[in-house]
């Protein structure tokens, strides 16, 4: 695992027990050329505020503490 997977993994299992409050979850698929794939699971699957979510609270959080990360994609 390289450094930058790393540190998204630390960082998504800070946000972690958040999601799983409310009854959801995240889970990282790949991270590939800047783009962090994951998958929404429990509540979060099918939220409406799941773009909230993900744009403004996870891909942002990721953006301004990991070098090379681009952007957050949800793997339906």
């Amino acid at each position: 695992m390289d450094e930058t997977t790393k540190q998204v993994h630390v960082l998504i299992d800070k946000v972690r027990p958040y999601l799983q409050r409310d009854g959801g979850d995240i889970e990282i698929v790949n991270v590939e050329d800047g783009i962090v794939y994951v998958k929404m699971m429990g509540a979060c699957d099918g939220c409406v505020a799941i773009d909230v979510t993900l744009k403004q609270g996870i891909e942002t959080m990721l953006l301004e503490n990991v070098p090379g990360i681009i952007a957050v994609v949800n793997l339906d």
